[in-house]
């Protein structure tokens, strides 16, 4: 067994997640910038940028549809990797490895060819108008090509973290990262390529981080390695993967339904304006969650690790501490919104209109971000410690349970205000439900520390 493996059941929490979250969240944060990056630039195209903004915001269920695999293999493999290590079996945990890369694979090339070839056919059903469709056709199309780099880049990075390497996970993302930022306006200003540069760009830095978290692999970097005879897909492994991975799938997927459904109610009851509002939105508040997703991949690979070696005293302080510093970033995110809200649009545009728009919906959408550092993090522990099930129940309760019905009932009521306002109530309920969830577990795990 590697000695990195065996410091995760050795060594001190507080050093541990600052080792393993603090990596994680400065990556996340840079993966985050670029991906805001895009929108800047595509927001301040002379001329189209409101219009061009709105069209990307459009797609972007199909991307996270795509995403949503990404998460389901690549946590659902690090997982088992994790829960291996624990046990003090590498040989399945390079197995769980190789199953995840293949599958990865494949998952991502067949989502590229149905998304290229029948994009025609639904993209105005996403919530495309005349008037931008042609920018979210323009966009979809070249990104489609990249969904097989994004999947099996993010499956083996969460496997580098499983295998004690965040360091070097942190690495890969600020590649992908500098090399979108730098290639953006290049291609969409220099040459000229608009919305197409902006696609092309992101699929490029998705090309090279996948080649790079494959290669560490092969390294004598790597306590796992990737074998040749690993790739060949085994039943059984293939099942555990999706097991696991199926919560977090199902929250994506369902955050995949919520932006087609809101992107229509937007649509409708305020036209383009509405939904590049939540296009920029969603991508201020997707950069205040970055640390706290980061934390999140830190606890993954420790938690998963004590947890299938038994010592669940550290299992509950990874936990606690956990929440701890995602609810002291969420709260100091939601105080910046608050105050400083117009600050943050005038970034992505000048339009006024879409400025005061964005920064209403932006003031409404985060009322409950303080509470949602701790049911991120919940969420991610359920998940580590091989319970799924609980980790879907959550994610359907929020998307689909609470957050769809709330989404038609209160724009038909408010109207646009509706569609803002119905976030936050969702994020209350789901936030009880966690917390009822979460103390149970923790009883549980006092009674198997006190009988081993």
């Amino acid at each position: 067994m590697n000695k990195k493996h065996e410091l995760m059941g050795q060594e001190k929490i507080t050093k541990l997640l600052f080792q393993f979250s603090f990596p994680a969240m400065i990556g996340m944060i840079v993966n985050a910038l670029y991906n805001i990056v895009d929108r800047i630039y595509i927001g301040n195209i002379k001329g189209i940028g409101a219009l061009s903004i709105a069209g990307v915001g459009v797609v972007f269920p199909i991307m996270i549809f795509s995403f949503a695999f990404s998460i389901m293999i690549g946590l659902g493999g690090a997982t088992n990797i994790s829960l291996s290590l624990g046990r003090k079996n590498k040989p399945l945990a390079e197995l769980y490895l190789g199953n995840g890369i293949c599958l990865g694979t494949l998952v991502g090339c067949l989502i590229s060819f149905l998304t290229i070839f029948y994009m025609k056919s639904y993209i105005m059903q996403l919530g495309a108008s005349a008037s931008t469709v042609q920018y979210s056709i323009d966009y979809l199309r070249i990104v489609a090509l990249g969904f097989p780099f994004a999947t099996v880049g993010y499956i083996a990075n969460a496997a580098i973290r499983s295998d004690g390497n965040p360091k070097f996970s942190m690495i890969t993302l600020l590649i992908g990262a500098l090399i979108n930022i730098i290639l953006d306006p290049i291609f969409i200003f220099y040459l000229d390529m608009g919305v197409k540069g902006a696609a092309l760009a992101t699929i490029i830095s998705q090309f090279v981080s996948a080649v790079w978290t494959i290669l560490y692999f092969r390294s004598k970097n790597s306590g796992l390695k990737l074998h040749f005879h690993n790739l060949k897909l085994q039943f059984d492994k293939i099942k555990n993967i999706i097991l696991i991975g199926t919560g977090p799938f199902i929250l994506q997927l369902g955050s995949s339904v919520v932006t087609l459904v809101a992107n229509n109610l937007l649509k409708f009851y305020g036209g383009d304006i509405a939904v590049g509002a939540m296009t920029i939105i969603n991508g201020i508040v997707t950069f205040v969650m970055m640390p706290i997703f980061g934390i999140n991949q830190g606890l993954q690979p420790i938690a998963g690790y004590n947890y299938g070696a038994k010592l669940y005293k550290r299992v509950k302080e990874a936990l606690l501490k956990a929440i701890l510093g995602a609810t002291i970033i969420s709260t100091t995110g939601f105080l910046c919104i608050q105050f400083l809200s117009k600050y943050f649009i005038y970034i992505f545009t000048t339009n006024e209109l879409l400025v005061a728009t964005a920064a209403t919906g932006l003031k409404i959408f985060t009322l409950m971000l303080p509470f949602l550092g701790f049911q991120i993090v919940s969420s991610i522990y359920f998940q580590a410690i091989g319970k799924p099930k609980l980790t879907m129940f959550l994610s359907l309760c929020r998307q689909v349970l609470f957050l769809i019905p709330f989404l038609l009932v209160f724009s038909r009521i408010w109207g646009v205000s509706g569609i803002w306002a119905a976030v936050p109530c969702a994020d209350l309920l789901s936030v009880i439900i966690t917390f009822i969830l979460v103390r149970r577990d923790i009883k549980i795990l006092d009674k198997e520390e006190s009988n081993p």
